[in-house]
């Protein structure tokens, strides 16, 4: 089974950035669109993320992608190939 057939993945990132305690979050697995594609065919989906933490306030984008990098670790051999982000503190 691969990511995009993989309802889990986007949960699992859910509760994985729920340590950043975010008060926005949406998940879009555009896995579809890179069928074919060689992080496709080893189960690696490809996501984009739009989060909004008060964690990232004070922040610069560099550090706020490795807060998300740090709690998605779990899944970043396997199950996610890429991952397209958008990070905000609250009132950007």
């Amino acid at each position: 089974m691969t990511a995009a057939a993989d309802p889990v993945t986007p949960a699992k990132m859910r509760e994985l950035l729920s340590a950043l305690e975010p008060i926005a979050l949406d998940i879009v697995d555009d896995s579809a669109k890179h069928a074919g594609h060689a992080g496709a065919q080893s189960g690696g989906g490809h996501y984009r993320l739009n989060i909004v933490s008060p964690q990232f306030t004070g922040k610069n984008t560099l550090a706020r992608h490795r807060l998300i990098y740090g709690a998605l670790a779990p899944l970043m051999e396997r199950d996610i190939h890429a991952l397209a982000i958008a990070a905000l503190a609250p009132g950007e």
